[in-house]
């Protein structure tokens, strides 16, 4: 995975406007990056994430953060309160006396670790309204690997464009709780000769800017579409594109988790799979770590990459980001990530499912299923 990841790289450092936007992997090169804009903020960086460890992963940020609070910059972390809850009350106080403004992002309703409302579960940081990073991955250990363990399975995209104005804007919006980014439309900024857009998803604030994104990019189709999910359980809307765009005889591939950290959901996924091959879908499932990306392509001209995970949860009940991107040499290369993946995957076709799997076995699928799919807006 790692040698192909050096040919990926390799091509990203071709494209001439890469000077504006860039793939980035979960793993070290993440990080690196994230430090690196935190390094060279000079005035103003805010960090949104719905899981902050405190790890050796959360300590690097943190002290990285720190520092630059002693040079004078306002640093201002949102973490989701239910996602980052482990945090002890020592860690908060330590960034708060380094100068820190920190604010959980509570739900309308919790007790003893029952939460009910809203999820914030923006992956985002931004610097001075000029560099961000927008993508799936939480700041934690799992997601940077180490040696004998592939991270999880997740993208970023770096900018530096004036798409962070607009992305600046709406996380001071959610840290002081301020209605003013509602005056945000969902346009495109240039960056060279790619078009960048950020979207959101808060259906209470009635945005749903990243599920009619990838609805109307499905539903306008004509050729491919491949989707990284996890957590994939798309509700009446997605689902009703994805097979709209199968009957037009559009390719489509979804790369799924083969390991997770939520067994119940993968279950609840595997009882799709029928329907999904019945329409000629290609499925893969990915074995070497866990799946935490969220990210597509369609007709190799349009992607996105986020926060956004295809199901129900992501759509009313979580507060999600996304960066849409329109640009065929971008969309090739991040296509030509997803088919180093599905070279390392297993494929799952109908008669793998009734080998490998008993009627008991698909029964606890069908039961999964029907229990997330009552649960997941209450999760």
């Amino acid at each position: 995975y790692y040698s192909e990841l050096k040919f990926i790289q390799f091509l990203n450092m071709l494209f001439k406007d890469d000077e504006h936007i860039k793939l980035i992997h979960s793993g070290d090169e993440y990080f690196v990056k994230m430090k690196e804009i935190i390094e060279n903020a000079q005035e103003e960086i805010h960090l949104q994430t719905y899981i902050f460890e405190n790890d050796e992963t959360g300590n690097d940020i943190a002290n990285c953060l720190k520092e630059a609070a002693h040079r004078n910059v306002k640093v201002y972390i949102l973490l989701d309160a239910y996602g980052s809850s482990s945090l002890s009350d020592n860690f908060i106080k330590d960034l708060q006396q380094s100068g820190i403004f920190f604010r959980f992002f509570s739900p309308l309703f919790s007790v003893n670790n029952f939460y009910l409302g809203r999820r914030m579960h923006h992956k985002v940081i931004v610097a001075d309204a000029k560099f961000a990073i927008i993508g799936g991955i939480n700041i934690a250990n799992k997601y940077r690997g180490k040696e004998s363990d592939e991270p999880w399975l997740d993208y970023a995209i770096k900018l530096d464009c004036p798409a962070a104005q607009d992305l600046q804007k709406l996380c001071r919006d959610y840290f002081f709780k301020d209605r003013s980014s509602k005056k945000i439309k969902p346009v495109l900024h240039s960056a060279g000769k790619t078009l960048v857009g950020i979207r959101q998803n808060d259906w209470l604030k009635n945005k749903t800017e990243v599920c009619d994104s990838y609805t109307n990019s499905i539903n306008q189709a004509k050729n491919e579409i491949v989707i990284v999910s996890s957590y994939f359980l798309p509700g009446r809307r997605l689902n009703n594109a994805i097979i709209g765009a199968c009957k037009r005889k559009v390719k489509v591939t979804l790369i799924l988790a083969g390991i997770s950290d939520v067994p119940l959901i993968r279950n609840a996924t595997s009882y799709l799979y029928s329907l999904f091959l019945k329409q000629n879908v290609l499925i893969y499932e990915w074995n070497n770590s866990v799946v935490h990306g969220k990210a597509a392509v369609v007709d190799n001209k349009w992607s996105t990459i986020g926060s956004f995970n295809l199901n129900d949860l992501s759509c009313y009940g979580s507060i999600e980001m996304n960066v849409e991107i329109h640009s065929p040499y971008f969309s090739e290369l991040l296509r030509s990530d997803f088919q180093n993946i599905i070279n390392q995957c297993n494929e799952v076709t109908i008669d793998t499912i009734y080998k490998n799997t008993s009627f008991i076995s698909r029964f606890v699928n069908y039961m999964a299923y029907r229990m997330v799919r009552a649960a997941i807006l209450f999760l």
